[in-house]
């Protein structure tokens, strides 16, 4: 009898709001105001042109998982494309390690939530939410993925809530419109490009989609239009939100506010703090639920090459998951949020998410070099496109490394 596989569920339509989950959220509320003080009125633009950059990489992923549709994702394909397995393992373990980092924090941040409401020890608080977790992720691949839909949902309609009680803002943007263009002559583009590869962590996310490859039905097709239509969806929320932001509030009440997004909630006179903080909740749930499920399918997708332990890549036949490798994951993540000071470690997962997908830019240009067009389903892109993504890592990296100067 053959040993169990992960159960193929998830469609289409759930996909692609799994992967606009991976991106909403907290990136977003708290770059907002940063993003406004970089290019003022003229955030809307810097926003579309980080997802330009964004969609960039966003292709490369997309080609790659209909070439290598596997749960590893970029492990595998940095494998492909460099034919160096140590190197694809480091990758492998640094996906993870960014993962369960990004999971501790949130979960950190829920508890918080949480202790502002009621009374909660914070180890109780940490372990039961780690449980929670871990026990929806090992549950079912269908039932997370809803769980993390409807969740979804909540976050985008809060967004689209918010943008809709200050849509009458919009009745001053063909009289403004002037003020959205920079000015060469005033050195505006420079606060543009600023303020797009700082956006471009709002953008972070897309990249877990392709680990759950072995999970998606017809995933050759399936998989790369659900990344470019996350990655169209999130772009164009973003600009929407942004540009009442920008209409509605002075520019400067938006750069002093620690929560850009409820300060336009609030001004509005429509949202309470409940309502904020709810939000808040289900973004960290959100989070915290999405990085977990991602790590322990990159562990079953390396186990099952041979670069991770065996026992980690064995499928439960009741819930067709890696069920053993999904609880190391959130063991691991209870323990980072009990005992590691985790605001290094989150600062440096964003500059370790970069530098993979520099490494998966590059690996599908050596990859094109050696089978530009091979047969099958999914798109394929021109060569110089990931050569020009891996590019675009690399700037935003000086750029962040600018900033720590």
């Amino acid at each position: 009898m053959s040993a169990p596989e992960l159960k193929r569920s998830v469609t289409l339509p759930f996909l692609i709001l799994y992967g606009v989950g991976t991106m909403v959220g907290a990136g977003f509320y708290a770059l907002m105001g940063k993003v406004v003080g970089e290019a003022g009125m003229a955030a809307p633009l810097a926003f579309v042109l980080t997802g330009l950059l964004a969609a960039v990489s966003a292709c490369s992923f997309a080609e790659l998982s209909s070439r290598f549709p596997v749960s590893a994702g970029a492990a595998q394909y940095v494998r492909e494309g460099f034919r160096n397995i140590p190197l694809s393992t480091v990758t492998g373990w640094l996906v993870i390690l960014t993962g369960v980092v990004s999971a501790a924090t949130m979960t950190v941040a829920v508890v918080g939530f949480l202790r502002d409401a009621m009374p909660l020890n914070d180890v109780v608080g940490i372990l039961l939410f780690a449980a929670a977790m871990t026990a929806i992720a090992a549950w079912g691949v269908g039932e997370s993925v809803a769980v993390v839909t409807v969740i979804t949902v909540v976050e985008v309609g809060a967004l689209v809530y918010v943008f809709g009680i200050n849509a009458r803002a919009l009745a001053d943007l063909p009289a403004r419109l002037p003020e959205f263009w920079p000015s060469v002559s005033t050195g505006g583009w420079v606060g543009i490009f600023a303020a797009a590869f700082l956006s471009f962590y709002a953008f972070i996310g897309f990249e877990d989609m392709v680990n759950m490859a072995e999970e998606v039905k017809d995933v050759r097709r399936t998989m790369p239009t659900a990344v470019i239509a996350s990655i169209a969806l999130t772009t164009f929320l973003y600009v929407a939100v942004i540009v009442v932001a920008v209409l509605a509030i002075p520019a400067e009440t938006l750069v002093g506010s620690a929560t850009p997004v409820a300060e336009l909630a609030r001004a509005s006179g429509w949202m309470s703090t409940t309502g904020v903080w709810v939000v808040s909740l289900l973004t960290g749930i959100n989070g915290a639920l999405v990085q977990v499920i991602m790590a322990s399918r990159v562990a079953y997708g390396m186990a099952k090459r041979g670069q991770a332990p065996g026992w980690m890549g064995i499928v439960n036949p009741a819930t067709r998951t890696p069920v053993r490798a999904t609880i190391l994951m959130g063991a691991i993540v209870a323990a980072l949020a009990l005992f590691f000071p985790l605001t290094t470690l989150a600062k440096t997962t964003s500059a370790i998410i970069l530098l993979i997908f520099a490494g998966v830019n590059l690996a599908l240009w050596r990859v094109k070099g050696r089978d530009p067009d091979p047969d099958g389903d999914g798109p394929r892109y021109p060569r110089a496109l990931p050569l020009a993504g891996f590019a675009i890592c690399i700037a935003v990296l000086a750029f962040q490394g600018w900033l720590l100067l």
